[in-house]
């Protein structure tokens, strides 16, 4: 993860922490009953939220800041459904449809405002990852632009101070596209898959999987939807959530939880 020289590290406190921007997506398609999203398990081994099952995400890098083809609703309209300038907010929408790419092998862009999603080679892909092309080149190159309109705004937690390092997470919603196929392809996971929110709470009661308190509420959020199309209509106001240290052991204290203001 990179820093985003729209969004600069920040002081906290005594000492200083680096707080990072970072773009999530909840990816979901409908389910018998309701709706189903794809989550990934992170490796035990990674230094933030090991073993944590996630939604596809990660930190916004410099060059999501670079000028790309674009399709939909413009930065200065992200720019107010995020609270945040237009040049962070573009920022964030490029990363969240480019870490989903390379997490999922998913791609949000197409060769206008409508019509179907292309789905791009394997090696394409794995350019991107390596850092060996990225993604606005590929997307140049292919007569693509970024499609805006198939991400919705959801919400924005910014971790607790204290842990040296800080997150800064827009989540966001988007169906998946027809004929793509989502699928594990970083390694930065050990296990993809298509989940109800319902079982993956069951799980977590059972102590097999691991959520973290922004995952949760975020998949409470899902589960009130009885399709996607039911999803993608919500109005949504984005709030920042700004997280405690003592809020966490209430978040995660069962089914009783209330988002922390």
């Amino acid at each position: 993860m990179s820093e985003n020289p729209h969004h600069p590290p920040a002081a906290v406190g005594p000492a200083t922490e680096v707080i990072r921007a970072a773009a999530t997506v909840m990816l979901v398609r409908d389910a018998d009953p309701g709706i189903e999203t794809f989550v990934l398990r992170r490796v035990p081994a990674m230094a933030f939220a090991a073993g944590m099952t996630v939604f596809p995400g990660g930190g916004v890098d410099p060059a999501d800041g670079t000028d790309i083809g674009w399709y939909g609703p413009d930065a200065g309209w992200w720019g107010a459904a995020l609270g945040e300038e237009p040049a962070m907010a573009r920022g964030l929408v490029v990363a969240a449809v480019r870490e989903l790419f390379e997490e999922t092998g998913v791609l949000l862009a197409g060769p206008g405002p409508d019509g179907p999603v292309p789905v791009l080679p394997a090696d394409i892909r794995e350019a991107v990852v390596e850092r060996r092309a990225s993604l606005w080149q590929v997307l140049a190159d292919a007569g693509l632009g970024i499609r805006s309109d198939l991400l919705r705004p959801w919400a924005n937690w910014l971790t607790p101070p204290g842990q040296g390092r800080r997150y800064d997470t827009f989540f966001f919603a988007a169906a998946l596209p027809a004929g793509q196929q989502a699928r594990m392809l970083t390694t930065e996971a050990d296990l993809g898959e298509w989940r109800r929110p319902d079982e993956l709470f069951a799980e977590r009661a059972a102590g097999r999987t691991k959520l973290m308190p922004p995952t949760m509420v975020m998949l409470r959020d899902l589960a009130g939807f009885g399709s996607v199309r039911q999803l993608l209509a919500e109005p949504r106001v984005v709030t920042k959530v700004r997280v405690r240290p003592e809020d966490v052991a209430r978040l995660v204290a069962g089914d009783g939880m209330v988002v922390p203001q």
